[in-house]
């Protein structure tokens, strides 16, 4: 009895030592550090056997449009004071050939002409009223027409139209005075509206914003 009680002790003892191993072994390995993903990353180009690990070639990002200077603000006339009604201000003398560009800023009320980025005209204008406001957005010049009458509005005059939109927004001559105000289209001092009509050409465009301003180096296209 003796001899069988010394081998259970012994076969006891072997069993509880192979369950503390495997205990063991489980705590060592839930206690070993959780790698995150940005250092599994680092690691990965770590260098190796004292040779510096080849690198990921970065992505190449892409180019910037190149910004077509012809369009890139270079002057913007010397007007002190904001421009009255029936005001209007013209200096085109000396300013290279380039592509027009007019601006309209509705909260300013104030219509800009530019010749390869130069301001060469300004003037204040009617614009539409509440209920019939003159639309934001770029629209290229359709039409001209040095004498034209509105088949909306009575056969009324619009002398040096130049149309916007389909529906009969336009750029045209009016008495420009405190208190009026147009069904939607631009309307500009006369004589200003006839150096505008000379100096446009059918597709050059019209940019009618609300309360965007832009400074000398900007881009009238905001390309």
């Amino acid at each position: 009895m003796r001899g069988l009680s010394n081998s259970w002790k012994l076969l006891a003892v072997a069993f509880f030592g192979f369950v503390a191993m495997a205990a063991y072994i489980l705590l060592t390995d839930n206690a070993r550090p959780v790698v995150h993903k940005a250092e599994a990353q680092v690691a990965a180009y770590a260098p190796q056997d004292g040779k510096p690990a080849a690198q990921p070639s970065a992505t190449p990002s892409a180019s910037p449009s190149p910004v077509d200077e012809r369009f890139v603000i270079k002057r913007i006339l010397p007007i002190s004071g904001p421009i009255k009604y029936g005001e209007w201000h013209w200096d085109d003398k000396d300013v290279p050939a380039g592509p027009i560009v007019i601006t309209v800023d509705l909260d300013a009320r104030v219509l800009s002409v530019f010749k390869g980025g130069y301001e060469i005209g300004a003037a204040a204008v009617l614009i539409g009223a509440p209920e019939k406001p003159t639309p934001t957005g770029i629209f290229p010049i359709t039409e001209k027409q040095r004498v034209h009458f509105s088949n909306l509005y009575g056969d009324a005059p619009m002398p040096y139209m130049q149309r916007l939109t389909n529906d009969g927004v336009t750029l045209h001559a009016t008495k420009v005075e405190w208190g009026y105000a147009s069904h939607g289209c631009v309307g500009m001092p006369e004589e200003f509206a006839r150096k505008v009509f000379e100096t446009t050409q059918v597709g050059d465009k019209v940019y009618i914003t609300k309360g965007k301003t832009a400074n000398i180096g900007d881009s009238l296209t905001g390309a």
